[in-house]
Formats: C-alpha cells, sequence, structure tokens
C-alpha cells in the first residue's frame, strides 16, 4: 500500500504538476506586479478606472447588475494578457526561432535547449559508428 503511494508521488508527472504549480504560483505574482505597479497607474493617468465598479449600474428592483464591474474585468484581462505575451511568450519565442535557426544551419549555440530531434539524431549517429560492417549478402544466421 505505501509502495504504491510511494512510486505515486514519486512518478514524473506528479511532480512536474506540483513544480508547475509552484511556479505558477510565483509567475502570477510578477504578472499582477507589472500589472498593478506599471500598467494600472498608466490607466489611472489617463482616467479613473476604479470608478469602473460604480458605473453603469442598472436597478431591477433590489437587484444591481454592474456593468461597468464586467467591463473593468475585461480591461484588467487584457492588460494581463497583453504583459503576459510581450514580457514573457514573445521573446521565448523569438529564443526558441533563433536557435531553430542555428540548427538548421548545423550550429547548435551552447545555451540552446535539447529537443527529442536533438537526442533522436545523436543517438542515430553512435547507433551508425557502432554497427559493425555489413556481411555479404546470403551469410548470415537467418540465411537459407
Amino acid at each position: 500500500m505505501l509502495k504504491g503511494f510511494k512510486e505515486f508521488i514519486l512518478r514524473g508527472n506528479v511532480i512536474d504538476l506540483a513544480v508547475a504549480v509552484v511556479i505558477g504560483a510565483a509567475f502570477t505574482a510578477v504578472v499582477s506586479s507589472i500589472v498593478n505597479n506599471v500598467f494600472n497607474p498608466l490607466i489611472g493617468a489617463i482616467f479613473p478606472a476604479g470608478s469602473l465598479d460604480q458605473a453603469l449600474i442598472w436597478h431591477l428592483g433590489n437587484a444591481q447588475i454592474k456593468f461597468g464591474a464586467v467591463v473593468g474585468s475585461v480591461i484588467q484581462f487584457l492588460i494581463v494578457a497583453v504583459v503576459v505575451y510581450f514580457v514573457f511568450v514573445y521573446p521565448i519565442n523569438l529564443a526558441k526561432n533563433h536557435a531553430q535557426k542555428l540548427r538548421n544551419q548545423g550550429v547548435i549555440a551552447p545555451d540552446a535547449p535539447v529537443t527529442e530531434l536533438d537526442l533522436l539524431t545523436e543517438i542515430r549517429d553512435l547507433l551508425q559508428t557502432q554497427r559493425p560492417t555489413e556481411p555479404a549478402p546470403g551469410s548470415g544466421k537467418h540465411a537459407e
């Protein structure tokens, strides 16, 4: 029973998932800091975005429908998406494309991440260098 639990916990996917959750939490803090300390003050300098929560309110009996709060959330989402893309995704994609261009030219940069294709190519090359010379046709243990 404990052996099965130990195998489950030490399985690579569980560890990878735990690392992803921790990194995701740290990443959220970085993105939130950029949005709250850079972009929100810039937007606040243009117009008071905090007042969106109290804008565009419709009253239906005792209920309040706050369209302004929804608009504010959409704006916040778009700001976060822009920050994530231009601060993290775009530069990483540029680096990957640059490394791929170098690979295509036959040059592998020392800091380029190793891909599965790189590993398979290396294994193929090693197997070819270790292969003994081809036996003559019809000579071998399966020859009839």
